[in-house]
C-alpha cells in the first residue's frame, strides 16, 4: 500500500501539477515542498475563487493536512506572508498553524532579486529567461556557503554578522559589476526584523516529521516544483532552474530516506511547453502552435508570461521516466487536442551528422542542428471535455494515449480532461489501499 508519493512535472515545467496534487491532498495527511521557491506557481480553486500558491504546499486547502516546507526550498518570507494572507481572504482555514518550515532552509532576501535581474541585463540576448525572482542568486549563496538560513534568526547578533557578510559582497557586484543600485543593509535587517517572529513559530524539524509520519502509517505527497528538464544537472543547462526538480530532489530537499518512497507520479501534458530560453525541439511557431496556446490558456500562472508550444517528446520523456523511476504518468489537458485533423509525437532526434538518438543530450549546446522525428497519428473531432470514463474517449484519442505509454515507457495512471477535480479519468490510484 502506497503511503509516500512522489508528484513532479517531466517536461519543463507548467505541466499542471496543481492539480494533480490537490486531487492527491484529498487522501494525504502531510505535503512536503523539497526545492524551489516562489518562482513556480499552482493554481488551486477555493470555491469559486483561484488562488496561486508558489511557496506554500497544495494540499493547504485541506483542514486535516500538515505542510511542510523542506531544507532544499529558498524562503522569501514576505512572498510567504502575502500567499498566506491570500489563503486567508479565500477562506482556508489555520492556514498559518499547519504550515512548517526546516530551520535549514534559505532565506531569500531583497538582495537576491536585484542580482536576479541584474544578471540578465546583462547576459542581453542570451539571457537564461528567469523570473526574476531571485531564485538562483539565494542558492548560489547557499552553495558558496555565505547564504543566511531560517535557524539563523534565533541569534540575530549572529545573523546580523551573516548579513552585513553577506550584503557587502553582493552589493559590491550589484554597482561594480552590473551598474546597479545597491541594496542596504538597514533596510534588510528591519524587514528581517519584521517577520521574524512569525517564521520562528513556524520552524520544526521537517525530517523527523515526515519519519514519524512513516511510521504511523501517514499518507504523505511529496510535491515537485518546476520540470524534469528545468534540473540543474539533468535539465537543459544552462537553461534550467536552480534545484534538483528529480525525484533524488525531493529526498534530500526534505529529508526522507531514499527507500522511503513508494510510487512516483510524473506529470506531462499531451503535447509539451516551455517557459524562457533553451532548446525546445518540438516547437511549433506556427498557427498549430498558436492554437494549442489559445486552448490551453498557456501562460505563466505566476508571471503570466506566453508559454512556447510544441507536440509531444517522447525522447525527453524517456529519460524522464528513467531518472525518476516513474511508477505512473498522469497527462494532463487532454482535451486541448480536440479537433485536430492529426496529432503528432517526437519519437527521436536526427542529428546533424544524420545519426539517430534515442535520448536526448544532457547539454544545451549538443542540441544545435536537431530535427525532431515525428510519428502522426490520426486526431479526433469528438469532445473529450470533462469525459471521467476510459470507454467514453474518442477511439482515436484512446489511440494516442496507448501510444504515448509505449513510447515513453510508463503506464498511464491519471487523464485530466479538464481543469476541475472531477474532469478526470483514474487509471490507477497513486494512493490505493
Amino acid at each position: 500500500m502506497p503511503n509516500n508519493v512522489i508528484v513532479l512535472g517531466t517536461q519543463w515545467g507548467d505541466e499542471g501539477k496543481g492539480k494533480v496534487a490537490d486531487l492527491l491532498t484529498t487522501k494525504a495527511n502531510i505535503v512536503v515542498r523539497s526545492q524551489g521557491g516562489n518562482n513556480a506557481g499552482h493554481t488551486l480553486v477555493v470555491g469559486d475563487k483561484k488562488v496561486v500558491v508558489r511557496l506554500v504546499p497544495s494540499g493547504i486547502l485541506h483542514k486535516e493536512c500538515l505542510c511542510l516546507i523542506g531544507s532544499g526550498v529558498v524562503v522569501n518570507p514576505g512572498a510567504l506572508f502575502e500567499e498566506i494572507e491570500e489563503l486567508n481572504r479565500a477562506g482556508v482555514e489555520s492556514v498559518e498553524s499547519r504550515i512548517k518550515i526546516s530551520g535549514a532552509a534559505s532565506l531569500l532576501l531583497p538582495i537576491h532579486p536585484a542580482i536576479d535581474k541584474g544578471a540578465e541585463k546583462l547576459r542581453g540576448k542570451n539571457a537564461i529567461g528567469t523570473t526574476g525572482r531571485g531564485i538562483g542568486p539565494c542558492y548560489e549563496d547557499k552553495v558558496a556557503r555565505r547564504g543566511v538560513r531560517v535557524s539563523d534568526l534565533y541569534d540575530m547578533e549572529n545573523f546580523k554578522v551573516k548579513l552585513k557578510a553577506l550584503l557587502d559582497y553582493r552589493n559590491f557586484m550589484l554597482k561594480n559589476f552590473y551598474s546597479e543600485p545597491e541594496v542596504s543593509y538597514e533596510s534588510v535587517l528591519s524587514y528581517i526584523e519584521s517577520l521574524r517572529e512569525r517564521i520562528l513559530n513556524m520552524v520544526a524539524d521537517v525530517s523527523e516529521i515526515i519519519a514519524k509520519g512513516r511510521r504511523e502509517k501517514q499518507k504523505i505527497l511529496f510535491e515537485g516544483a518546476q520540470g524534469t528538464f528545468l534540473d540543474i544537472d539533468y535539465g537543459t543547462y544552462p537553461y534550467v532552474t536552480s534545484s534538483n526538480t528529480v525525484a533524488g530532489g525531493c529526498v534530500t530537499g526534505s529529508g526522507a530516506g531514499p527507500l522511503d518512497i513508494d510510487y512516483v507520479l510524473g506529470i506531462a501534458k499531451v503535447y509539451t511547453t516551455r517557459v524562457g530560453g533553451g532548446p525546445y525541439p518540438t516547437e511549433l511557431n506556427d498557427e498549430v502552435g498558436e492554437g494549442i496556446r489559445k486552448r490551453g490558456a498557456e501562460f505563466g500562472a505566476v508571471t503570466g508570461r506566453p508559454r512556447r508550444t510544441g507536440w509531444y517528446d517522447a525522447v525527453a520523456m524517456r529519460r524522464a521516466v528513467t531518472i525518476n523511476s516513474l511508477t505512473g504518468l498522469a497527462l494532463m489537458k487532454m482535451d486541448v487536442l480536440d479537433g485536430m485533423d492529426e496529432v503528432k509525437i517526437c519519437t527521436a532526434y536526427k542529428m546533424p551528422d544524420g545519426s539517430i538518438r534515442q535520448l536526448p543530450p544532457l547539454s544545451a549546446h549538443e542540441y544545435e542542428g536537431i530535427t525532431p522525428v515525428y510519428e502522426s497519428m490520426p486526431g479526433w473531432k469528438e469532445s473529450t471535455f470533462g469525459v471521467t470514463k476510459w470507454e467514453d474517449l474518442p477511439v482515436n484519442a484512446q489511440n494516442y494515449i496507448r501510444r504515448l505509454e509505449e513510447l515513453s515507457g510508463a503506464k498511464v495512471a491519471i487523464l485530466s480532461t479538464g481543469p476541475e477535480r472531477d474532469q478526470t479519468i483514474y487509471l490507477d490510484d497513486p494512493f490505493a489501499d
